[in-house]
């Protein structure tokens, strides 16, 4: 276990390192529509000096919220911005507890509801505009950037994105990699990915406006977390991409999932040494989503058999404690990534 202890001692440097010394994380929602047909519900997070007021957000009876102070007045000076980006079926509230980590240590973050594969909708017409998703991503920035009293103020030069399984894909997507639409069917007919072959119909990934450029030339970093759907991309595409990126791999295949066709495909095919790979060999592909209550699982299969799988963890470690790795493997990227301006 020594290299776990290190792995927790460097967290704890590299945290108080970054810290903003904020008193607290402030937290507002907003809808963004531009009059078209795809608004957004964002949730935002960000660093403030303003103590006390918190509530729980996030909180809901199989999983644990964050503390937040809605409404605080954020910290003053230019801020890096990271974007979020769910899985299929997921929401905002996945990857909430990564949000809140890093907002306490001085970046804004910003979380849209992908329409049409979150929670909240599950519209089959939105989910089959897969390249809505960057786009969302896109807007978001363009939103948060461009209005200081949402969150504080953006630094264009400190922009990341962050997303888990269909988000891994989409962050992806936005920092320039291309799909490529008969490569994807060629691998199907192979039957190398079985589960992510499963969605083409609902995502329309044989729609050739998905084999479009994706990307926001305003990105200077991502990170991908335990994504699908990476095998569409070309490999020549991952190899062009000239920002840096963090590939973190579930090595415990729980959903079709694995980490060697997915992650290790991005792995394998992104520039080198500006990408940097990852796999943590005791987390499934829902250890990076939140924390979840005693009796989740049973109460999420009432209300929709087959789904309690979120709550699953096989490793010897607990959620807790793959989220500290996580979030040093991030925290740490982001460092390195799009550091403080001298």
């Amino acid at each position: 276990m020594p290299g776990r202890l290190l792995c927790a001692a460097g967290f704890w440097l590299i945290t108080t390192v970054l810290a903003h010394s904020a008193a607290g994380i402030g937290f507002r929602q907003t809808t963004l529509d531009t009059g078209g047909t795809r608004p957004l519900q964002v949730s935002i997070w960000y660093p403030t000096r303003q103590d006390g007021g918190t509530e729980i957000v996030g909180d809901n009876p199989a999983f644990h919220g964050v503390p937040v102070i809605r409404g605080a007045a954020p910290l003053s000076g230019d801020l890096p911005l990271v974007v979020l980006s769910h899985g299929h079926g997921g929401s905002w509230r996945n990857l909430s507890w990564l949000a809140a980590e890093l907002a306490a240590r001085g970046a804004i973050v910003a979380a849209p509801d992908h329409p049409g594969t979150t929670t909240f909708d599950m519209d089959p017409a939105q989910a089959a505009v897969l390249w809505e998703r960057p786009r969302d991503l896109s807007r978001v920035i363009d939103v948060v950037a461009g209005d200081a009293t949402l969150a504080g103020r953006v630094d264009p030069s400190r922009i990341a994105a962050i997303g888990h399984s269909l988000g891994g894909w989409t962050v992806t997507a936005q920092a320039g990699a291309r799909f490529d639409t008969k490569r994807f069917e060629a691998d199907c007919k192979a039957n190398t990915s079985p589960r992510a072959c499963r969605l083409k119909t609902e995502l329309g990934l044989d729609r050739v406006e998905l084999e479009r450029s994706m990307a926001d030339p305003r990105l200077k970093a991502f990170v991908s977390l335990d994504l699908g759907l990476a095998r569409g991309f070309t490999p020549d595409s991952l190899a062009s991409l000239q920002i840096p990126a963090l590939v973190i791999g579930a090595g415990i295949d729980i959903d079709g999932l694995p980490a060697k066709l997915e992650s290790g495909y991005l792995a394998e095919h992104l520039r080198k040494p500006s990408a940097t790979s990852v796999a943590i060999p005791d987390a499934t592909h829902f250890a990076f989503v939140g924390l979840y209550k005693p009796d989740a699982a049973a109460l999420i299969e009432k209300v929709e058999p087959g789904s309690g799988i979120i709550c699953r963890d096989d490793g010897p470690r607990g959620r807790e404690e793959i989220h500290r790795e996580i979030a040093f493997l991030v925290i740490g990227f982001l460092a390195r990534s799009i550091p403080v301006r001298p």
